[in-house]
């Protein structure tokens, strides 16, 4: 853990303890994964595995987190065709 995300195991412990014990994102799982920036290594916080695997599926991409929340909350989007074969996506 030290040499992957330079934290030390009571500093990780700190950090879940600073999360009140909990996923930092689902706030109801254990925390078991250090998550970090794929660019910067920056650790984010400790997460569940489900909340760190969607995080990996998402590919950290906030906009793509962003749209899935508007569409899991019911607000569909759709592409709109602004050209034959060029679709602008809602902002």
């Amino acid at each position: 853990m030290r040499r992957k995300y330079g934290l030390t195991k009571a500093e990780r412990d700190a950090l879940i303890a600073s999360q009140g014990g909990v996923c930092c994102i689902c706030l109801a799982a254990p925390p078991a994964h250090v998550d970090h920036c794929h660019e910067t290594g920056r650790v984010r916080g400790v997460l569940c595995f489900s909340c760190n695997a969607a995080l990996g599926q998402f590919k950290d991409q906030p906009e793509v987190i962003r749209r899935a929340a508007a569409y899991v909350e019911g607000n569909a989007w759709k592409p709109t065709l602004v050209a034959p074969g060029v679709y602008q996506l809602p902002s």
